[in-house]
């Protein structure tokens, strides 16, 4: 069951950013959670960083439908199969977000330890414009964005957001062009994360 929630805007100068903090109502996102936790064929993904290949600080899966591979740092991912746990919730998301999407990224944060550095979600295979929904799944973690640009004064200044158990994000319009996102290491939160962002891949 979802919550009866209405779209909060968010004040990002150019992008197009949206979120509901309770999409899914408490039971059926602990429930997804749980299922996704153990369903999941999670994988600690290669990545390259400042030259040099490293584990991924986070365990990762990428899924979809047959075709829509993925590039990301330099690393072709294969899609797995949908779990039917998410088939479903691919369907509610695009009804939600006014988008269709034939794959998602699911990001399994251990606690607090694991992490996101700044990035923009800007692959070729996005699009210039992409729409990017992300459910939020356990722990409550910061989200933070960034312009892309420095201002006159050569800083970058933050704009933090907190990503709530069971909450729907949407990104579109300029908003990969324009701004980079992070989530942020903690030492405050020991409980797991699982976030989804759906995509589509052309």
């Amino acid at each position: 069951m979802m919550c009866e929630a209405a779209w909060q805007q968010l004040p990002l100068p150019g992008a197009q950013l949206a979120i509901i903090e309770r999409w899914l109502a408490p039971a059926e996102a602990d429930a997804l959670l749980d299922r996704l936790l153990a369903s999941i064929p999670w994988e600690n993904h290669r990545i390259r960083m400042f030259g040099r290949e490293v584990a991924s600080p986070r365990l990762s899966c990428w899924i979809g439908d047959p075709g829509a591979s993925y590039v990301y740092s330099r690393t072709r991912f294969e899609p797995h199969p949908w779990p039917d746990a998410l088939l479903d919730l691919r369907a509610r998301v695009e009804q939600a977000c006014g988008a269709r999407f034939n794959s998602v990224l699911a990001n399994l944060y251990r606690d607090g330890r694991d992490a996101m550095g700044w990035h923009s979600d800007d692959e070729p295979e996005l699009g210039a414009r992409p729409v990017i929904a992300s459910v939020s799944l356990g722990a409550e973690r910061r989200f933070l964005f960034r312009p892309r640009q420095r201002d006159d004064g050569g800083n970058r200044a933050a704009s933090e957001l907190c990503l709530m158990h069971g909450s729907l994000l949407r990104m579109a319009g300029d908003t990969q062009q324009l701004y980079q996102h992070a989530l942020p290491r903690t030492t405050r939160v020991a409980a797991p994360r699982i976030n989804l962002t759906f995509r589509h891949i052309s």
